[in-house]
């Protein structure tokens, strides 16, 4: 009978050990929610760029709450917009950028 009044068995000890755990998993899961760029608690603007330079790169931008995904298709020169301007490199590596009138012709 002495075995049944052994109080090394005691079922509760699992259990307060098993929420420990759970609390430190808690705790850890809740630290990489915070680190995360994009989270809730991160700040209202946020740029993440996945694969840069890569053919499936990945851009998304977080504007306050709203989420604005780009994805390149690995295509040059595809998008929409409008050509404002001429870019020349110089002999010593230097850029210069001259924008267009739109009143007069680029061809005069």
């Amino acid at each position: 009978m002495r075995f049944l009044d052994d109080d090394d068995t005691d079922p509760m000890l699992s259990v307060v050990n098993l929420i420990d755990l759970f609390l430190v998993i808690i705790g850890l899961l809740m630290i990489i929610i915070a680190q995360n760029p994009l989270g809730p608690l991160a700040s209202e603007n946020a740029v993440l760029v996945e694969n840069p330079g890569q053919s499936d790169m990945r851009i998304t931008i977080k504007e306050g709450k709203e989420l604005t995904r780009y994805e390149s298709s690995g295509k040059v020169g595809q998008g929409q917009g409008a050509r404002a301007g001429v870019t020349y490199r110089l002999d010593d590596g230097r850029m210069i950028y001259i924008p267009e009138d739109k009143e007069k012709p680029a061809n005069k």
